[in-house]
């Protein structure tokens, strides 16, 4: 091969390498975590103004107990994927169900729909409660 051959081969050998690697180290913009009651408590406690409290829970459940401020959109609802597609995806959420299965499913929906800040509660609203956290009726 002619040194100019090689030097071209070479040249692009190096911009794919750059690009390959600029491309895979793109950082992940989501935040999606399963957080204790103690830290979810400490989101919820940091107020920050946009902050969604979502319980995914039936209404009955809710209706019985969940957090203050909570909103809640059914699992269960045959439309549960849209109802969580028309949220606001960019604003923090703190998330939970009765014992952490619901929520652990509706994370993966979450984060699939390209939610940016989702804290799930483990144990849910059960572990919450259990670890003295307030509830309301």
């Amino acid at each position: 091969m002619k040194s100019g051959t090689i030097r071209s081969l070479l040249a692009l050998i190096l911009a794919l390498s750059v690009l390959v690697t600029a491309c895979s180290s793109s950082t992940d913009t989501q935040s999606i975590q399963l957080v204790s009651p103690a830290d979810a408590a400490q989101v919820i406690a940091d107020d920050p103004a946009d902050l969604v409290i979502l319980d995914i829970r039936t209404l009955d459940e809710f209706d019985e107990a969940r957090l203050a401020d909570a909103v809640m959109v059914d699992f269960y609802a045959a439309d549960f994927a849209d109802q969580l597609d028309a949220l606001d995806k960019n604003v923090p959420y703190v998330m939970y169900c009765r014992t952490g299965n619901r929520s652990s499913d509706a994370v993966k929906t979450m984060k699939d729909l390209g939610f940016v800040e989702v804290y799930e509660i483990d144990g849910g609203i059960v572990n919450w409660f259990e670890q003295g956290y307030p509830i309301e009726n």
